[in-house]
């Protein structure tokens, strides 16, 4: 902000995250001079804010103990990226309290800002367009997510009452790593320490969260993402898919991801190759449904051959025929 208006605001900002603050450490924040910095603060005075001058060598000014300042001070800058955070959290489903609370939170901002900043904001949502369709996901608990939170975070075992996608119903202890979001998703990632296995479990799943008595010892960089993507890649599906594609690591990753597909060599490179020589790779897919690889496959756009399943091989000749027909037509 350049606008001395917007430094003063900035000032109380400063000050409200506690602490007493130095001129020196202000005016370099505001990027101004110290005798300014004592003007800015002569203005907050003059609007009641009870700003105490600190002396001393470590002196400087904090605000007065017990003090509230106005439950909401946003700049322009700042009311646009809540709002634009909260139509982003809507559309992509991560949110953990539904659309209700976004839509009355963006309510309660557009209420208190200046009428010429909300109409611009409106204005700015109203010309905004997306590429991608709004997501419908089911959110979780607000008060099982902060739980989790906790957990993972004082490493303290948890026990959650889990409902699967076969709608069948559990009580287990989860020694929680990490929560991850992760295609419109929360998901939490950890060991179940009575068969002693990595498990991943969708937030929204979850009924009931509290944490037990004791700790445990998380793994090195247990990086939580890097698990709930390989999960996806092992889990039990439907189908089990083996491939061999012709082509590099990064040609067959463009369309089939670590969280679709696991990738092993087939034939070795040489030592005078590397990995962006093209080369046969094993390539493992499990899926509820198969119509959508061949489309992949054909997008792909490489040599590959069908090991497994025969059903998918007549999906992905039915689907060549289609194309054809397709460009038969006058």
């Amino acid at each position: 902000m350049t606008r001395p208006t917007g430094r003063v605001l900035t000032l109380l900002e400063l000050l409200q995250s506690g602490g007493t603050r130095t001129v020196a450490e202000l005016a370099d924040r505001l990027g101004v001079e110290g005798r300014t910095v004592r003007r800015y603060v002569a203005h907050l005075i003059d609007l009641d804010v009870p700003v105490e001058s600190v002396r001393g060598r470590y002196g400087g000014y904090r605000l007065a103990p017990g003090y509230r300042l106005p439950p909401l001070m946003l700049s322009d800058d700042e009311a646009l990226a809540v709002l634009l955070g909260l139509v982003a959290g809507r559309r992509s489903g991560l949110m953990t309290t539904g659309h209700t609370a976004s839509e009355t939170a963006s309510a309660k901002i557009r209420r208190v800002l200046p009428q010429h900043v909300a109409r611009r904001l409106d204005t700015l949502l109203e010309s905004l367009a997306f590429t991608d369709q709004p997501g419908e996901f089911a959110t979780p608990d607000a008060g099982v997510l902060l739980a989790i939170a906790d957990a993972v975070r004082h490493r303290r075992p948890v026990s959650i009452r889990y409902t699967d996608r076969n709608a069948r119903r559990s009580e287990r202890t989860l020694h929680a790593y990490g929560i991850v979001a992760h295609s419109g998703r929360w998901y939490v990632t950890g060991t179940d320490p009575e068969i002693g296995e990595d498990r991943t479990f969708r937030l929204d799943r979850i009924a009931d969260a509290r944490t037990l008595p004791g700790s445990f010892e998380a793994p090195v960089d247990p990086d939580p993402a890097q698990r709930v993507v390989s999960g996806f890649a092992t889990a039990e599906y439907r189908h089990q898919v083996t491939l061999r594609i012709h082509g590099t690591v990064e040609q067959i990753r463009a369309q089939l991801p670590p969280a679709v597909a696991r990738l092993e060599e087939y034939d070795a490179p040489t030592a005078d190759q590397d990995r962006a020589t093209e080369r046969w790779l094993r390539v493992e897919v499990r899926a509820e449904r198969l119509d959508w690889l061949p489309p992949v496959l054909a997008s792909l756009d490489r040599p590959f051959v069908i090991e497994r399943p025969d059903e998918l091989r007549a999906l992905v000749m039915a689907h060549a025929d289609r194309l054809a027909s397709y460009a038969r037509q006058a």
